[in-house]
C-alpha cells in the first residue's frame, strides 16, 4: 500500500511539473497578476484533471538527484509547449506594434493588465483580442489534450532538450513575426496612402495646415481598416493555430514513429 501511494505521489509531481511549466507562457488572462495561491491551485487542478493519463514513474524509489532531473525535464517540456502556444497571441502584439506607431496610437497609453505598466492602447486591445480568440476557438482544450497524450510518447525522464526541439520552437517564433507582418500590412498600406494623399494635397495647396488634419485622419483610417479586416484576422489566427498544434503533435508522435 505504501509503495502504491509513493508511486502515485511521484506521478502527481511529474504531471504537476509538466503542466506548471506550461502555465508560465500559456496566455491565460490575469494569471500573472493573480494571487500565488490561485495559480498553484490552477496547476494542481489541471494535474488532477489528467489523472487517467498519469504515467507510471520510471523507478519506484528514485534518489534526490534522479528526481530533480526528472522534474527539470518535465518543467522544460511544459515550458517548450507553453512558449509555442504563447507565440500565437504574440502575433497580434507584433502587428499592433508595427502599425501603432504610424497610426499615431503610440501617444495614447494605458495600463497593461498583464504587466501593470504603461502600454500603447492598440497593444493592449490586441492582447485582449488574442486571448478571447484563444478561448473561443477551444485552443485551451487542445493544449490540455496535448499534455494528456504526451505521456504515451514521452514518459517521465524520456524527454530532453535538444537542437531539434529548439529549432522547432524557433521556427514557430519566426512564424510569429511573419504572421504579425501580414496582419499589419493592410493597415500600414492604408496609412502610407493617406500620407501620400496628404503630401500631394499639401503640395497643391501650400497654405493649408494639414499637420493638424493628418493625425485624426490616420487614426480614424486605421480604426476603419481594423474593423474591415477583423474577419481576416480570425482566419489567419485559426490557420496559425492549426499549424502550431499540428507541429506540436508531430513533434511528440515522432518518437513513436
Amino acid at each position: 500500500m505504501g509503495g502504491e501511494l509513493q508511486a502515485l505521489g511521484l506521478s502527481f509531481l511529474l504531471v504537476l511539473a509538466r503542466v506548471g511549466g506550461a502555465l508560465v507562457f500559456v496566455p491565460l488572462p490575469g494569471i500573472r497578476q493573480g494571487p500565488q495561491v490561485a495559480r498553484v491551485l490552477l496547476a494542481v487542478s489541471l494535474a488532477l484533471a489528467m489523472y487517467p493519463a498519469w504515467p507510471e514513474p520510471p523507478e519506484a524509489a528514485p534518489d534526490a538527484a534522479r528526481m530533480a532531473a526528472w522534474l527539470l525535464a518535465e518543467a522544460a517540456f511544459g515550458l517548450s509547449v507553453g512558449l509555442a502556444v504563447a507565440f500565437l497571441n504574440e502575433t497580434f502584439a507584433v502587428a499592433a506594434q508595427i502599425f501603432g506607431l504610424p497610426a499615431g496610437y503610440s501617444y495614447a497609453a494605458t495600463i497593461d493588465p498583464a504587466t501593470e505598466a504603461d502600454s500603447a492602447v492598440l497593444l493592449v486591445m490586441a492582447q485582449f483580442l488574442a486571448s478571447l480568440l484563444f478561448f473561443a476557438l477551444g485552443l485551451h482544450l487542445e493544449t490540455i489534450r496535448i499534455f494528456a497524450s504526451s505521456y504515451r510518447w514521452w514518459p517521465p525522464g524520456a524527454w530532453m532538450a535538444s537542437a531539434a526541439s529548439a529549432q522547432g520552437v524557433i521556427a514557430l517564433g519566426a512564424g510569429m513575426f511573419s504572421l504579425g507582418l501580414r496582419l499589419a500590412l493592410p493597415v500600414v498600406g492604408l496609412l502610407l496612402l493617406a500620407d501620400v494623399a496628404l503630401s500631394l494635397l499639401g503640395r497643391i495647396h501650400s497654405h493649408l495646415q494639414l499637420l493638424l488634419l493628418a493625425f485624426p485622419v490616420k487614426m480614424l483610417g486605421a480604426l476603419a481598416m481594423l474593423g474591415g479586416v477583423l474577419g481576416l484576422y480570425l482566419k489567419l489566427y485559426r490557420g496559425a493555430a492549426e499549424h502550431t498544434f499540428r507541429a506540436l503533435w508531430e513533434a511528440m508522435a515522432s518518437r513513436g514513429g
